[in-house]
């Protein structure tokens, strides 16, 4: 438990930072499901349009700190080349 002042409120902005952060890759995670569902049915229009709208947010979560940016690059590298080959 802590104890000084400092630690209280260090335990207090950690309590807040986790709950945003939280929120933040729930909201990522929604973004990729989106993009995973409409591969996985085939649609590349739809697919392409969701990678687009996931982007930011992957993006957003990298100058957030929430993901670290080798992450995001692999997880948005996948998921284009998976879009791409739905035309092939």
């Amino acid at each position: 438990m802590a104890n000084s002042p400092q630690a209280k409120k260090r335990a207090r902005q950690n309590e807040r930072r986790f709950a945003v952060n939280k929120a933040r890759r729930s909201r990522i995670r929604t973004f990729l499901r989106k993009v995973e569902e409409a591969i996985a049915s085939g649609d590349k229009d739809a697919a392409a349009t969701a990678l687009r709208q996931a982007q930011p947010e992957l993006m957003r979560g990298v100058t957030k700190g929430v993901l670290h940016k080798n992450t995001v690059a692999r997880k948005m590298s996948r998921l284009s080349a998976r879009v791409k080959a739905l035309g092939a």
